[in-house]
């Protein structure tokens, strides 16, 4: 019996996707230039027992699995290997639960980020994590790569809401971690290590999150900035003075025209760069705090801030931020960064990553959670310009050894992936590469949950 023949036997067959074009729209994320491989089987479950057998079958045939969510990550992890099952959690999209007394919902995996806001928010609460691709990437996705967003300066990052899961772990079993209550030191924290595991610890089939209540309306400040370099000061006094900020954004003008020949939305600016920043401390208070974070931009150099008084304006500009991405991937391959470095180091980071681009000749646009120190130089070339390609190529990685020589890591919310494994290398020292190393081979004893991603494993 072949593999695909117990799959058919354990669960339902319209699970099961043998069509090679549509096998191979799966093969891969949205990681410019990220190695992959060709699938044997699609596997689309729609409960953890479904995703319980597939793992079980892939153990006892010695089968690579790729979990996937949505397929927007950035980093490669949730590109296939050669003859692997791609396992896409996409189907299980219920909501379970929200409790407004605990504060928390319980999903599935391919639950859409957006979906979930909009459904706490009918309740009066508010789930935080908020990352650009909230539109179409899933909380299993967001899980897995411990994903970030706009309000995580203030608000913290999706591990910071994972209560609990349940998992499907390297050995088969079906498995629940954490807790629902709200404190609970019960054991290792378990739950905790699978957050940003990228399916190389387990499946996650079920998260419990928490919940906040929903908050009250934000004041938006813009600054607009002649110098990338200016802007990246103005970063440093928000942070110096004190001021946590519910966003702090960075956009320069590559992003907002791109974004303008894209959707057409008006958003010439006099401007290189925008910061955007919001308050959302409630009364006097905010207002104070939108006031103090427009000095800040304007001691640092600003050409001009203000307060916008227009809320259809400020939506906007923050829509265009998170539309950068996808606009400029209209322009050709985009190669994406995702630095973060401590937030005094901002301007020097931001200095190095201008002169990187110029020492290779390579057209570099910046989006950044600038609040936090969280950098994505977005690298650009010419569809099949194999010499810009490796220029790119170069200059991705010297943003990284740079970023690392200020102190910063090499991902703060995309993952290592592929993209990133020597980047973690680098940054991690050889004894603490042993320990990722051990936790991988304890925890998928077959080397068979997306195996080749973040950590290699010789299994020799």
């Amino acid at each position: 019996m072949t593999l695909i023949q117990r799959l058919q036997e354990r669960i339902p067959a319209d699970r099961i996707q043998l069509d090679p074009a549509v096998v191979a729209s799966y093969a891969h994320d949205e990681a410019e230039w990220a190695p992959h491989g060709t699938p044997l089987v699609l596997v689309r479950p729609r409960t953890a027992e479904e995703v319980q057998e597939v793992v079980r079958a892939c153990i006892e045939y010695g089968v690579p699995v790729v979990p996937r969510g949505a397929g927007t990550g950035l980093s490669g992890g949730a590109n296939a290997v050669d003859g692997c099952v791609v396992l896409s959690t996409e189907a299980m999209t219920a909501i379970t639960e929200i409790d407004p007394v605990e504060r928390l919902a319980v999903v599935q995996p391919g639950v859409v980020n957006d979906h979930l806001r909009s459904a706490c928010a009918e309740r009066g609460l508010w789930y935080p994590p908020d990352p650009a691709s909230a539109p179409w990437s899933t909380i299993g996705g967001n899980v897995a790569t411990n994903a970030g967003g706009i309000c995580c300066v203030k608000y913290g990052v999706t591990a910071d809401y994972v209560l609990g899961l349940q998992v499907v772990t390297g050995t088969g079993e079906l498995v629940r971690l954490g807790r629902r209550t709200a404190k609970g030191v019960a054991g290792y924290d378990l739950a905790r290590l699978i957050v940003g595991s990228e399916g190389t610890l387990g499946v996650i089939t079920e998260v419990t999150v928490r919940l906040r209540p929903q908050r009250s309306p934000e004041h938006t400040v813009a600054g607009y900035f002649s110098s990338i370099v200016d802007a990246g000061r103005a970063v440093a006094a928000v942070g110096a003075a004190g001021i946590v900020p519910s966003a702090l954004e960075l956009i320069d003008r590559h992003c907002l025209e791109a974004v303008d020949q894209w959707k057409r939305m008006d958003l010439a600016v006099e401007a290189d760069v925008i910061l955007l920043a919001r308050c959302d401390v409630p009364g006097a208070a905010g207002e104070d705090e939108a006031e103090a974070i427009r000095d800040c931009f304007e001691q640092a150099g600003a050409t001009w801030a203000a307060r916008s008084s227009d809320q259809a304006e400020a939506d906007a500009l923050f829509e265009a931020r998170r539309l950068a991405y996808p606009a400029l991937e209209r322009l050709g391959p985009v190669l994406t960064e995702d630095i973060c470095v401590p937030k005094a180091a901002v301007p020097e980071m931001l200095a190095r990553i201008e002169a990187i681009g110029t020492r290779h000749d390579t057209l570099i646009a910046n989006i950044a959670h600038a609040g936090d120190g969280n950098l994505h130089p977005l690298l650009i070339t010419r569809r099949g310009d194999e010499q810009a390609r490796a220029r790119a190529q170069r200059a991705f990685h010297e943003i990284i050894d740079e970023a690392l020589a200020l102190g910063g890591t090499v991902t703060g919310e995309h993952g290592v992936g592929l993209l990133k494994m020597d980047g973690l290398a680098k940054e991690l020292p050889a004894e603490v590469m042993d320990l990722h190393r051990a936790v991988k081979a304890a925890l998928d004893p077959h080397g068979i949950l997306n195996p080749g991603k973040v950590v290699a494993v010789d299994r020799s």
